[in-house]
């Protein structure tokens, strides 16, 4: 069920934003006013006036109950008129647990939407070559089932177990989609890799949900070249890739040996810095597709390493509760990356939060220039007025159509005494720390943190995997890492600075290194919980003791800052 208009074409979405989005929340209220949940709020009526009126913005908490009768077996329409077919499971690495989110095939529909939409602009990105294959890592896990029968899986490992993925053009990608679905995401992880090796000629974009998963893609490459080589060489899949469905595709693919390009690669792989080995592995390779907003950003110098500052294109904006808007300026460097809303995927309003009007919610084409909001989703799918929890700034328009910048997440990341340290404050932080390291030739791989009470006073932790750009194994200095703890306090709150200062009431910032692949051990972790490894995002503020204890026992050397930041 969407509005009548011609959806494929973004000219008129975005000049018809006010109406499109009327008749939006017209056909959600139409279809789900006499749900139990809009009931009790409207009482059968579909006026959009009494809905903002009356209809309260909620949190997750909120909804969770009725959310969890549906699954539990009651009928959908607790929640909404439409017909439930399963759940989306969010990650649980932003908020440190696990949320289930209705959903059906329209979400499925919209992605291809969303597709069809920004092929225009990926096309004249491309400078008019020829796109001939994507390496796409992909992965899924198996789908669980509610008490009531209904899938529960992550949202991109839903879409690419669903028809709409397997009905696509096999040659759109470089892996066979038995890869994809292979449960192992370790074999997956080497077939892609194997595939993508023996097409290196044929592909022209690569491509992951979040940078993360393309930086876990080297380390991988990284610690089995050698064995794929093998394979390459000698034209087979090694033995203990298991999953008979996904063997037999991967050996076409090879289509027999090939030493010519074994020896490519070995040669390639064997220098004594991997610095570009993107491109000089994949050279015709033109852009990377991934999502580096927020707190993705920090692995951007690790993948500019690797891949030479290839152009990385952040096209999607997107999360369980809705599709919100694409990226239609690829050129656009990453910090200043905006994307276009869609106004036909959900009933979007926007709560301002600046101090003078915090209370103020507006519709979409009322946002005002420049101003930060919490956006808030109404979907087909029983969610109203939920607030996603997410920052944004309004930096122009597509012609009656905002565009916004991702900012951050809402939640405050650390805080021991009464400060308040944000996503925003931790990663000017890591930058002015990552300008440190590239002095000593080292490279962030992975950072996450804590804040540890169980000193006196309770101080900041955070955890770091390194690497050095030039040789095998790291050094660890510990002048160069002392100031690196330096210069993070440097960049915090001044109510932060103020307390490590003036009352001593907490302690040094420090600094644990890791072992290299501990991060890689922590994405296991989260995957064997339930997360999916397609949306994993490695969390920035460490919420689980068992997480905790994965990075504890990977510990190689402590460091703290030596001095109080100035005031």
């Amino acid at each position: 069920m969407s509005p009548s208009f011609d959806c494929m074409d973004l000219e008129a979405l975005t000049s018809n934003a006010k109406q499109i989005q009327d008749d939006v929340l017209k056909q959600i209220l139409t279809l789900n006013a006499n749900t139990e949940y809009l009931q009790r709020y409207l009482h059968g009526s579909s006026d959009k006036e009494h809905f903002k009126k009356n209809v309260p913005v909620i949190t997750y908490e909120d909804v969770s109950p009725y959310i969890e009768r549906v699954a539990n077996g009651e009928p959908s329409n607790v929640i909404t008129g439409n017909s439930i077919t399963g759940f989306f499971l969010s990650s649980g690495t932003s908020g440190g647990k696990h949320k289930i989110f209705p959903m059906n095939n329209i979400f499925f529909e919209n992605l291809l939407l969303y597709k069809a939409l920004s092929s225009p602009f990926v096309s004249k990105y491309m400078d008019g070559a020829k796109r001939e294959k994507e390496m796409m890592f992909g992965f899924t896990r198996p789908l669980s089932k509610t008490p009531s029968g209904l899938p529960v899986s992550g949202g991109v490992s839903s879409f690419l177990q669903s028809d709409y993925f397997k009905n696509q053009p096999s040659e759109l990608y470089s892996s066979p989609i038995d890869v994809t679905l292979c449960p192992d995401n370790i074999h997956s992880m080497y077939c892609h890799l194997l595939c993508g090796l023996v097409q290196r000629n044929e592909i022209t974009s690569m491509s992951a949900y979040f940078v993360s998963i393309l930086v876990r893609a080297i380390n991988f490459l990284e610690t089995h070249w050698r064995e794929l080589c093998s394979n390459t060489r000698y034209g087979h899949v090694s033995e203990w890739i298991t999953d008979q469905k996904c063997r037999d595709s991967v050996t076409i693919i090879l289509g027999g040996p090939n030493p010519e390009l074994a020896n490519f690669i070995e040669y390639e792989c064997n220098k004594k810095s991997w610095q570009g080995i993107i491109r000089r592995l994949w050279p015709k390779v033109k852009f990377i597709d991934c999502v580096v907003t927020g707190s993705m950003t920090q692995y951007i110098p690790t993948l500019d390493f690797y891949s030479n500052k290839l152009p990385i294109y952040s096209v999607l904006y997107a999360s369980s509760e809705s599709i919100f808007g694409i990226n239609v300026d690829p050129s656009s460097k990453l910090e200043d990356v905006s994307y276009t809303c869609l106004p036909n995927m959900s009933y979007f309003e926007f709560k301002q939060i600046d101090e003078e009007n915090k209370d103020d919610i507006v519709d979409l084409v009322n946002v005002k220039l420049g101003c930060y909001y919490e956006l808030l989703v109404t979907n087909y799918f029983g969610l109203h007025r939920y607030n996603i929890g997410d920052i944004l700034q309004v930096t122009g328009f597509y012609n009656s159509t905002p565009q916004f910048r991702f900012i951050r997440r809402k939640e405050t990341v650390l805080s021991i005494q009464t400060e308040i340290t944000i996503e925003e404050h931790i990663l000017k932080a890591l930058y002015h720390a990552t300008l440190v390291l590239e002095s000593s030739n080292l490279m962030l791989m992975g950072n996450t943190c804590y804040e540890d009470i169980s000193t006196n006073p309770g101080h900041y932790v955070f955890y770091w995997e390194l690497n050095n750009k030039n040789i095998d194994g790291v050094e660890l200095d510990n002048k160069v890492l002392v100031k690196c703890c330096c210069v993070m306090e440097e960049s915090l709150s001044p109510l932060y600075k103020t307390f490590r200062s003036k009352d001593g009431s907490i302690g040094a910032l420090e600094i644990r290194v890791v072992q290299q692949g501990t991060f890689d051990s922590l994405m296991d972790f989260f995957v064997s919980k339930g997360s999916s490894i397609s949306q994993y995002k490695t969390p920035l503020c460490i919420k689980s003791s068992e997480a905790l204890t994965v990075l504890e026992d990977k510990v190689l050397g402590r460091f703290f800052s030596d001095k109080c930041p100035p005031l």
